[in-house]
């Protein structure tokens, strides 16, 4: 008899999933100590509220400026290119195009 004629007489039966099955089952891996494990939250760290990556392309000496800059304030590269555009936005309708 090969291994696929073993299986042959095998049927596959719904389970019950009544709310009142689920409980008793439940109840009874509780009571022999299986623990819901599920995790409570959702785990990792916490999105940022800052979404969009740029990663532009600079010549050498304007790369690291900024990031000596950004170094000498104390924030990120992100936050120096944002104050910068609120900047260029501030100015933006007074600047000669």
């Amino acid at each position: 008899m090969n291994g696929s004629n073993r299986l042959a007489g095998l049927t596959a039966r719904p389970k019950e999933t009544s709310a009142e099955e689920v409980r008793r089952v439940d109840e009874v891996g509780e009571a022999r100590g299986f623990l819901d494990r599920t995790p409570r939250k959702k785990p990792g760290r916490k999105p940022s509220p800052r979404t969009y990556q740029l990663h532009p392309k600079v010549f050498p000496k304007v790369g690291e400026a900024i990031a000596a800059e950004a170094e000498r304030l104390g924030i990120t590269q992100g936050q120096l290119i944002e104050r910068m555009w609120d900047i260029y936005d501030e100015n933006a309708g007074t600047l000669q195009r």
